[in-house]
């Protein structure tokens, strides 16, 4: 099925499972979701015929497209129509309640906020938690959210399940890191529903965009954060416009929603379900257009649905190991869920561009199964390459030194950009100034998440809170290399 990759680089692609016919998906798979949804007893053949070309799309394209029935698409579009409206009359200023980039409140966001950087506004439903406005007045929010989430929650979950098939795992085997359901007492929802509108004439918060490409004559207009990559287990997508971009097995960007049906969905799966899998299903890398929407008096409306672990849970990949297959060292070591939604994860460093999946994968002639065969039984601890190990270091002296020393001192670390801290950090009257000086941040090292720092400046921040760290990796490596 997915992609397979060894210490988070995407190496090389193997040839997705085969349909009927043994040919690559020329287009991003489209299944319905009667089809899609097990039943007890033997798999049907629709079943199986559809779970290979979900599968396939989702190693191909990292994005499928799944049709609901006229029911649920319909409770959807009129969804649309109220978000449409909802935003249109709230108007915006810029006094608005920004959205935080506070990893800790991952799980505790609901109601309305704008995102000037995205040319984005958002209300998110989260059940469990009753959403006031600053005058503790209740906001009146978007109608037929509880229904929406409901329908697209138990999609996202037949999703699951279909991959869980592909994979040879247990009936239900992401249960033990859902949400309950339904939700007991006093429980919030990991899990929300976003209903979003980008470039809405109306909205001042953004005065910068990037211009990424040019087709056809016309410019596409893309928000400054124009690769991302969602923490979930599985994103779904209803829009009212096209623009929503994913990058495909071989780096080109595929315009994902541009032929939806009325009762059409796109679905694309996040890290967590890449490290759930042990890395057997690859991350969506995606992008959206808010540029081209001239005439539109309403913006493009969206509404997006996010499959959450649930935030007690750990990431393991015990499911893999269960169901026999190979687990990487990176996986074995389980992750809690709210560590993991505090880390950053950076596309380029993930996935660096000199090793994009190769332009001769497509004729890979080795099937999904085949491909699972030589990766199962491969659970041989191999050491982390420099690179990984300095970002797992990172991580870890962040963690264990600097939030330490910052916690003790009172101060909130709120990193800046590289790109800006590079100018920084030459001022002498600088933004972050006061801050580096009052946690012992390393001179000449932008104050920037540890994960997102260049491996040379890792290794001034690794030195920094550990002096030695460095001589203590060189004498590491040296006894991989002896002979045992």
């Amino acid at each position: 099925m997915p992609l397979l990759n060894s210490e988070l680089n995407i190496q090389e692609s193997p040839a997705p499972m085969d349909d009927a016919a043994g040919n690559i998906l020329a287009s991003l798979g489209r299944v319905r979701l009667v089809d899609l949804r097990a039943c007890e007893g033997l798999p049907t053949d629709t079943y199986k015929i559809c779970v290979s070309t979900l599968t396939q799309s989702l190693a191909q394209y990292s994005a499928a497209i799944i049709q609901l029935p006229p029911t649920e698409g319909a409770l959807l579009r009129s969804g649309l129509d109220s978000a449409r409206l909802f935003f249109h009359q709230r108007g915006y200023s810029s006094s608005e309640a920004v959205h935080s980039d506070d990893a800790r409140e991952w799980c505790k966001t609901s109601g309305y906020y704008v995102d000037p950087q995205m040319w984005l506004e958002m209300y998110d439903y989260r059940p469990g938690v009753t959403v006031t406005e600053p005058n503790a007045a209740m906001e009146l929010p978007p109608s037929g959210l509880p229904d929406m989430f409901a329908v697209l929650g138990k999609v996202s979950r037949d999703v699951l399940d279909a991959i869980s098939f592909s994979l040879n795992l247990r009936s239900c085997a992401f249960t033990d890191i859902l949400d309950n359901i339904p939700l007991r007492s006093q429980e919030v929802s990991s899990s929300v529903l976003s209903a979003c509108c980008h470039s809405r004439p109306s909205f001042e918060g953004a005065q910068q965009h990037n211009i990424a490409s040019q087709d056809d004559g016309q410019l596409l207009i893309f928000s400054d954060q124009d690769q991302q990559m969602d923490k979930t287990l599985l994103t779904l997508v209803k829009s009212d416009r096209s623009g929503l971009y994913v990058k495909d097995m071989h780096g080109r960007w595929i315009l994902v929603d541009g032929d939806l049906g009325p009762h059409d969905v796109v679905v694309y799966p996040g890290l967590a379900l890449y490290h759930e899998t042990a890395g057997y299903v690859n991350p969506a890398v995606y992008k959206t257009e808010v540029g081209n929407l001239q005439g539109c008096m309403f913006g493009r409306c969206s509404l997006v649905f996010k499959l959450m672990p649930r935030s007690v849970a750990r990431l393991s990949g015990s499911e893999m190991r269960a169901a026999g297959h190979g687990v990487d060292a990176q996986f074995q070591v389980p992750i809690p869920v709210n560590d993991f939604m505090q880390t950053g994860h950076s596309v380029d460093q993930l996935f660096p561009k000199d090793t994009e999946p190769s332009s001769h994968a497509e004729h890979d002639s080795a099937s999904f199964n085949s491909v699972m065969k030589k990766k199962n039984g491969s659970t041989r601890t191999k050491p982390l390459p420099p690179s990984k190990r300095l970002r797992l270091e990172a991580q870890r002296v962040l963690k264990e030194r600097v939030q330490d020393i910052a916690d003790k001192k009172g101060i909130k670390l709120r990193f800046c950009n590289i790109k800006e801290c590079e100018s920084h950090i030459r001022s002498l009257d600088s933004p972050c100034e006061s801050i580096r000086t009052e946690i012992g941040w390393p001179q000449g090292v932008p104050f920037v998440h540890p994960h997102d720092l260049p491996n040379k400046a890792k290794l001034g921040f690794l030195e920094a809170y550990e002096p030695g760290w460095t001589a203590s990796q060189q004498e590491m490596e040296l006894s991989f290399t002896e002979p045992q």
